[in-house]
């Protein structure tokens, strides 16, 4: 079970980006890679590929980030944590937040 998944809200914990916040758009966990809304722009120079309608020029896209780079916004005290996940004894499991001890899901 990953503790971050696509659509989760996440912290940038270090780097360039460090403090800014946003969604998560895809997870690559082989990688140990996400991709999140509006962090990490670069830069790419694409030129047009024969008669496929493809945006040429210098285009601005996200690249991926280290998973150990953010950390998951807790919906219910707000603050930027880590997580555990928790087996029940019924089975399923579910990611708490260090913080408050909540479900974060």
């Amino acid at each position: 079970m990953n503790k971050i998944r696509k659509g989760d809200t996440v912290k940038v914990i270090a780097g360039d980006e460090r403090g800014k916040t946003g969604t998560v758009n895809s997870v690559f966990p082989s990688e140990r890679k996400v991709i999140i809304g509006g962090i990490n722009l670069v830069k790419k120079h694409q030129k047009r590929t024969g008669d496929v309608r493809t945006q040429a020029g210098i285009i601005e896209r996200e690249a991926p980030l280290r998973i150990s780079k953010v950390a998951l916004v807790c919906k219910n005290c707000g603050k930027a944590k880590r997580v555990r996940i928790k087996e029940f004894e019924d089975g399923s499991k579910k990611r708490i937040c260090t913080n408050c001890g909540e479900a974060a899901d």
